[in-house]
């Protein structure tokens, strides 16, 4: 009887090393917790392609958005750990649970496997705003105290939690408004009805070029190559001043490592290829590679940033 048995769990050792050994022999579903459009989409598209070119085996897309990205996610980490439904997320991933009850930990439910691309933000100003460097804004603000409004996408977005960081470092007052998507803050903050903006280049750039905004800084340890006029935050007047977006790729909690490790490097492949990075960059953003560890400690240390932040300003946002 005792042989028996162990045969048994010998035999099944065996045939779940095998099956990992051969991964992926059907197809993947990748969950990306936005609605098609926007930043993720391209981004999205261009890893399941590429997966699918390298594998042989259809890598589906799946949007499924809503609950400030809380369904799509809470859907996948409610998927079987197997490698075969991974997701892709954004540092709205590790803020999210500070604001609303969500039905997952960001980290223990999660199997981290690779990061995708990174963007700075550019701060900018309509040029009806009398400022034409940081500290001309700075000043200006804190002479007109919650009289400057700042165009984000939502409560609790990553800009706005930039524009919160922003008036604890320097003692203004810029009043955050709120937008469901980047289309009608951008229209708005361009007509003037509202002052600056924390964005990210994609959105600003064309503005930029055009003179209908003006750029102030940018985030980062260095100018970007896009506009290598403007002046970082640290070369401004203001070290310190961080703010990365940043997409990647989360697994269910418990897939194996042998999975999570083909995973990690085919991805890690791709976004260092030459054609991706020139795609990336042509939309404003730069590949971004990482082991699963350094994402693991990435989304750690973001969450604890952020709670911080959003304690501090005491946002809230309904349930």
């Amino acid at each position: 009887m005792m042989r028996m048995v162990a045969m048994a769990m010998l035999l099944a050792m065996v045939g779940a090393t095998s099956a990992q050994q051969v991964y992926p022999n059907k197809p993947i579903r990748f969950i990306v917790p936005y609605p098609p459009g926007g930043s993720t989409t391209p981004i999205a598209r261009l890893v399941s392609q590429k997966l699918t070119e390298s594998w042989g085996q259809p890598v589906i897309v799946d949007n499924r958005a809503g609950g400030n990205t809380i369904i799509g996610t809470d859907a996948l980490a409610k998927s079987a750990p197997d490698g075969y439904t991974i997701g892709m997320v954004g540092n709205v991933h590790v803020l999210m649970p500070s604001l609303l009850r969500a039905p997952y930990d960001p980290l223990k439910d999660f199997t981290p496997i690779a990061t995708l691309t990174s963007n700075e933000a550019v701060l900018v100003v309509n040029p009806s705003i009398p400022a034409n460097n940081l500290q001309e804004l700075i000043a200006l603000a804190k002479a007109k105290p919650g009289q400057l409004n700042h165009a984000s996408s939502g409560t609790g977005s990553l800009a706005h939690l930039g524009i919160e960081l922003f008036n604890t470092m320097t003692g203004t007052k810029i009043q955050n408004i709120p937008y469901k998507g980047s289309g009608q803050s951008m229209t708005d903050l361009l007509g003037g009805q509202v002052q600056l903006a924390l964005n990210i280049p994609s959105n600003v750039i064309p503005h930029i070029r055009g003179g209908r905004l003006r750029a102030i800084a940018v985030t980062g340890d260095a100018r970007m190559s896009a506009l290598p006029e403007v002046p970082t935050f640290a070369e401004a007047g203001l070290p310190g001043f961080e703010l990365k977006y940043w997409y990647a790729v989360l697994a269910p909690a418990g897939v194996p490592k042998p999975i999570v490790g083909k995973l990690s490097a085919e991805i890690a492949k791709i976004m260092s290829s030459t054609d991706t990075r020139q795609n990336l960059h042509n939309q404003g953003m730069e590949a971004f590679m990482s082991t699963p560890d350094q994402f693991a400690a990435l989304m750690k240390a973001d969450m604890a940033r952020f709670a911080k932040i959003i304690k501090d300003a005491n946002i809230k946002i309904d349930d």
